[in-house]
């Protein structure tokens, strides 16, 4: 575990991420009672080619923001492996601690700022 975070906080970063799963699940849910592809009625509609582009720009937004989503929900459970192995606010790339304020702005962040403007570039 990294020797700047409490118990406390990891406490705290637990319940965060936890809360923002359960977040993340439910708006997963609501984009796809939005994506206009999900209407039974649409395979069947003649509509004008205007409605037709319509839908499939919202169904386009729709998956890339369930796409969006479902990335963080991954990385979020790896944040809770990484509390439960203690390796939590450990740089994966150089193994110095991330700082408390990264973690507490990005709970899943896996890098510290340097080494993610290096992965970046």
């Amino acid at each position: 575990m990294s020797k700047q975070l409490s118990k406390t906080f990891l406490a705290k970063q637990k319940n965060t991420i936890e809360e923002e799963q359960k977040k993340l699940t439910l708006q997963i849910e609501e984009l796809k009672k939005e994506d206009p592809f999900a209407d039974p009625d649409h395979a069947s509609d003649n509509a004008a080619v205007d409605t037709d582009v319509r839908e499939q720009v919202g169904h386009d937004t729709v998956e890339a923001e369930i796409k969006d989503a479902t990335k963080r929900l991954v990385e979020l459970k790896a944040a809770l492996e990484l509390i439960k192995k203690d390796r939590y606010g450990i740089c994966e790339r150089c193994s110095k601690d991330i700082p408390q304020a990264r973690l507490e702005l990005v709970p899943e962040a896996r890098f510290c700022i340097e080494c993610k403007k290096a992965l970046s570039k």
